[in-house]
C-alpha cells in the first residue's frame, strides 16, 4: 500500500478530489475519520492506496505534519487563481520542510479565468522547488475543454463524469505553439537533474517518450521538482492522469522509512494521528514501514494492542506500507516514529509551529474541574499542536491552540467525548507595579495580649531597582539593634508586602535595606519582625510613587513577504514597536517580522493578522520586559483591578 496526503486551502476541493480518485476503479473503497483527519483506502489497477485528507484553513496547516510523516507523496490542491497562491503558501512550507514529493493539482479548471502559467508563477514564489507544468489546457474561448500532456504529447478532451477522449493534437495554431513552448520549458527543467537528457537537448535529439516518463518518475521520487497537473475533481476531469502519475512515480514505503531515519535507526512504523474516543480511549493511526508490526508485539516501548483497518477488519499484523488504527496502545503518541522498544524524537521539521491562541477554560459545573484537568492531559497526548498551562493568579486551566477553528474543534471534543462543557475567556494580562523614588520608613509593631506580647521596630530604606533586577534585601544594622537571627524574618515580611502593591498588582524591582531597629528580650519574635517589615514596606510603597508596569512581549511574525509592509502600521496601531524584518533564509516568499508589543494587545494582533494576511501568518511570542504606563490608562487599569479585588 502507498499513502498520500491531500492538502490545500479551504474550498479548493480536496475532499472532492479524494472521492474522485477513489471512484476511478471503485475497488474496495473504505473510509475512516480520526478527529480532523479523514482516511480513504481504495484500489487502483490492483494496487492499494490510502489518501489522507485534512480540512482547509490556516489553523490546520500545522496539523499536516503528522499525515506527511506517513506519506509517500503529497498533493497540493489549489484553485485556478493566482491570488490564491498566498493561501497555499503555508502548505507549501510544510510540504517542502518535510521532504515529501509533491504533485500540484490545479482544480476547477472548468471555471478558470486566469492563465495556468500565472497560477504556477504565483505558487513558485513560495517554494524553492521548481514547479514544472506537465499539462497545458485546451480552451474554446474562455472555457477549458481539455488538456495536452507535455510528455506524451497527447491531447485529451474532457467529458463530464467520464474518462476523457483522446483527440488529435493540432499541428499548427495557438494550441500547437503553446504546447511547443511549454514542452521545451518542461524538458529544460527536467534536464537540470539529468545529464543524459541535457546532452540530448544540446544535440537537438528528440528524447524518447518512455525515457522521459522514467526521468519524470525518478525526479519526482527524488523530490527535486513539483509537477503541476490540472483538471476538475467535481467533473472527474484530469483525475485519471493524476492517478496514473501517482501510480508510476510515487515511491514505496521504504523511501519514507529512510527519510524518517535521517541517519538514525530506521523506524518500524510511524504513529501519525490520534484521537480520544468515548468508551474506547486513545486511538492512534499507525503506518507499518517494516515487517513485524503485529498485535501483542513490542512497538513504541510497549505491546501493540488491537488493530482496526478503515474497512473495519481486525488484522493480526500489518504488511509494510499498510495503515490501521491501533487501540489499547496508550504508549504510542501521534507524530512519532516507532521502534520496538521506544519512540525516537520526531524530526525537526515535524515539531511544527507553537500554538498561539490562549483561552482560559471555565467548566459549567464546579464538579467538572478535576475532570477537565484530566481531559486536557488526554488531549495533549493525542494532539502535539496544542499546549496547556494554568493562569498564574487564578490557577484556572489555559488551552493554547493553533487558532479559532482549532479551538472550536477542541471544545467540541471536550463536550462530546468527555462530557465537559466549558466557557472561555482571554487570560489575564500580567500587570506589575514598582516605585519611582526611594523612601525611608520606620514601623513599630507592638501588641500586648496578657502573656508574652509582640514587639518589633524596624527602620527601612525602600528604593527602586533597575528594570529586571528583581528583589534585593540587605542590612546595615549597627550595634545589634536587631539581632541577626531576625534578619530572615524581615526579608520575608518585605517579600510578603510585595505580593500586592497600592495599585493592586504584584510589586517588582525594588530593594529593601534594614538600617536600624529595636527589639525586646522577651516580646520580640520572628513573627513580630515579619509583621513589622510587611507593614513598613506597605507604607513605603504608597509613599514612593507607585508606577504601573505592563508586560511587553518580543513577537516574531512569520508572514508572506507581500504582507510585510502592512504590518508596520498594524503593529504601531497596537502601541507596539517595530524592530525590523528580514527575508526568511529557509522559506522562499516569507519574511520574519520582529516587534515589541504589549501583552494586552496579543489577541488584537492575532485578529488583525488574520485579516491582513488571510490567516497565513503565524507568531512566536516570549516575555521581554516590563515598561511603565502613565496617565489615564494607568488609572483605569488600577481602578478596575482594585474594584475586582474588593468584589472578591
Amino acid at each position: 500500500m502507498r499513502c498520500f496526503t491531500v492538502l490545500g486551502p479551504s474550498q479548493a476541493g480536496k475532499t472532492t478530489l479524494v472521492r474522485a480518485l477513489a471512484a476511478l476503479d471503485g475497488d474496495g473503497v473504505a473510509t475512516e475519520s480520526l478527529g480532523l483527519l479523514s482516511l480513504t483506502e481504495f484500489g487502483y489497477l490492483g494496487e492499494r492506496w490510502c489518501a489522507l485528507d485534512l480540512p482547509g484553513g490556516a489553523d490546520y496547516a500545522a496539523l499536516a505534519r503528522g499525515p506527511l510523516m506517513a506519506s509517500d507523496a503529497a498533493i497540493l490542491c489549489v484553485p485556478p487563481d493566482p491570488d490564491a497562491a498566498m493561501l497555499a503558501a503555508p502548505y507549501l512550507r510544510v510540504i517542502e520542510a518535510s521532504g515529501t514529493p509533491c504533485f500540484i493539482f490545479i482544480n476547477r479548471m472548468d471555471s478558470a479565468r486566469a492563465r495556468v502559467r500565472e497560477v504556477v508563477a504565483a505558487l513558485q514564489g513560495y517554494t524553492a522547488h521548481a514547479i514544472v507544468l506537465r499539462q497545458i489546457p485546451i480552451r474554446e474561448g474562455d472555457t477549458v475543454v481539455g488538456a495536452v500532456d507535455l510528455i506524451s504529447e497527447r491531447a485529451w478532451r474532457y467529458r463530464e463524469g467520464q474518462h476523457s477522449t483522446l483527440v488529435e493534437l493540432p499541428q499548427s495554431g495557438p494550441v500547437a505553439e503553446r504546447e511547443a513552448e511549454a514542452r521545451a520549458a518542461l524538458l529544460e527543467a527536467m534536464s537540470d537533474y539529468d545529464d543524459e537528457l541535457l546532452e540530448e537537448l544540446i544535440e537537438d535529439r528528440i528524447p524518447a517518450t518512455g525515457a522521459l516518463f522514467e526521468i519524470a518518475s525518478r525526479e519526482f521520487s527524488a523530490n527535486v521538482v513539483m509537477p503541476a497537473l490540472m483538471g476538475s475533481a467535481e467533473k472527474s476531469n484530469g483525475i485519471t492522469r493524476l492517478m496514473k502519475a501517482l501510480r508510476h512515480e510515487t515511491p514505496d514505503a521504504s523511501v519514507l522509512r529512510e527519510r524518517l531515519a535521517a541517519g538514525g535507526p530506521a523506524p518500524a512504523a510511524v504513529a501519525f494521528f490520534a484521537e480520544i474516543r468515548k468508551h474506547l480511549g486513545k486511538v492512534v493511526a499507525v503506518r507499518a514501514l517494516a515487517d513485524g508490526i503485529a498485535t501483542g508485539h513490542p512497538l513504541g516501548g510497549g505491546n501493540l494492542g488491537g488493530l482496526v483497518t478503515c474497512a473495519g477488519a481486525h488484522p493480526a499484523s500489518l504488511a509494510p506500507g499498510a495503515v490501521a488504527m491501533a487501540v489499547k496502545s496508550d504508549q504510542l503518541s501521534a507524530g512519532r516514529p516507532l521502534l520496538a522498544d521506544r519512540m525516537p524524537d520526531r524530526p525537526d521539521w515535524a515539531e511544527g509551529q507553537a500554538p498561539s491562541l490562549a483561552r482560559v477554560l471555565i467548566p459549567d459545573s464546579e464538579r467538572d474541574e478535576v475532570r477537565l484537568s484530566a481531559a486536557l492531559a488526554r488531549l495533549v497526548e493525542v494532539d502535539p499542536n496544542i499546549a496547556t498551562t494554568t493562569e498564574d493568579e487564578t490557577g484556572q486551566p489555559v488551552l493554547i491552540s493553533q487558532g479559532p477553528m482549532h479551538l472550536r474543534h477542541l471544545l467540541g471534543v471536550l463536550e462530546e467525548d468527555f462530557g465537559i462543557k466549558v466557557e472561555t475567556r482571554t487570560p489575564q494580562v500580567p500587570w506589575r507595579e514598582t516605585i519611582a523614588r526611594p523612601v525611608e520608613v520606620r514601623y513599630r509593631h507592638r501588641k500586648q495580649t496578657g502573656g508574652a506580647g509582640q514587639f518589633a521596630d524596624v527602620a527601612l530604606t525602600v528604593r527602586p531597582q533597575p528594570r529586571g533586577d528583581g528583589f534585593a534585601f540587605d542590612e546595615t544594622v549597627k550595634g545589634g539593634a536587631v539581632p541577626r537571627n531576625f534578619f530572615p524574618s524581615v526579608e520575608a515580611g518585605a517579600e510578603e508586602a510585595m505580593q500586592r502593591g497600592p495599585l493592586g498588582f504584584p510589586v517588582i524591582d525594588i530593594a529593601v535595606t534594614l538600617t536600624d531597629g529595636k527589639h525586646h528580650a522577651v516580646d520580640s519574635s520572628d513573627h513580630a519582625f515579619r509583621t513589622a517589615a510587611r507593614m513598613g514596606v506597605r507604607e513605603a510603597l504608597t509613599e514612593a510613587g507607585p508606577l504601573l508596569l505592563q508586560s511587553i512581549d518580543r513577537v516574531t511574525i512569520h508572514v508572506p513577504s507581500v504582507c510585510s509592509g502592512a504590518l508596520v502600521g498594524l503593529v504601531s496601531g497596537l502601541k507596539g514597536q517595530v524592530l525590523g524584518f528580514d527575508r526568511d533564509p529557509d522559506l522562499r516568499g516569507w519574511d520574519v517580522f520582529r516587534a515589541n508589543l504589549p501583552a494586552s494587545a496579543r489577541d488584537e494582533l492575532l485578529h488583525a493578522l488574520a485579516g491582513a494576511t488571510q490567516g497565513t501568518a503565524w507568531i512566536e511570542t516570549r516575555f521581554d520586559h516590563f515598561e511603565e504606563v502613565y496617565g489615564r490608562e494607568a488609572e483605569e487599569v488600577s481602578k478596575a483591578r482594585l474594584a475586582a479585588l474588593a468584589a472578591h
